[in-house]
């Protein structure tokens, strides 16, 4: 890290906790990468194709956020979690192993994953405000990000709903 910028951050908070703070995030960003990405693959049902998009496309952002707090923890002089096997440890979020492939049940655990996260992020938007402006701005985007994907989610099992409701009148 820039010396400067790490004299400014030190002096309003602490960096160590900030880097511990950020890894657990960052082993957060590397389980729902995964959740996401292997749900794209194992969803069934109905609007199958309108889940896969959306899995797959929050997947994508879920790997940019945590290549956005990889960087910054370097910037901070940590290191990044090295180790896959100490995401779990680390996690705020934990991970959701799909048990079943349906695509309302996936949602809801894409669903809930999200809301933990917007809760972390939210966290992390508390601790860093008016001590450390680069990560506080980056997690505010991350935030931005995942209360999108909440929303996108929840739109699309709505959606599922209705069409499912649709169906039984028909009968």
């Amino acid at each position: 890290m820039a010396k400067k910028g790490k004299e400014i951050v030190s002096a309003t908070l602490d960096v160590k906790k900030l880097i511990d703070f950020l890894n657990q995030a960052l082993s957060d960003e590397w389980l729902a990468y995964y959740q996401y990405w292997i749900g794209a693959k194992v969803v069934e049902g109905p609007m199958r194709n309108d889940a896969i998009a959306e899995l797959t496309q929050h997947a994508g952002d879920e790997l940019r956020h945590a290549e956005m707090i990889a960087t910054r923890i370097l910037q901070l002089g940590g290191t990044p979690v090295l180790e896959p096997k100490k995401w779990y440890t680390l996690t705020n979020c934990g991970y959701a192993v799909p048990s079943d492939f349906s695509i309302k049940k996936i949602l809801k655990q894409n669903i809930e994953g999200e809301q933990c996260a917007i809760d972390v992020y939210n966290k992390l938007v508390e601790f860093t405000h008016n001590k450390d402006f680069v990560t506080y701005q980056l997690v505010q985007t991350i935030l931005a990000d995942e209360v999108e994907h909440e929303e996108d989610l929840q739109n699309v099992l709505d959606d599922l709903i209705i069409l499912e409701g649709s169906l039984k009148c028909k009968k």
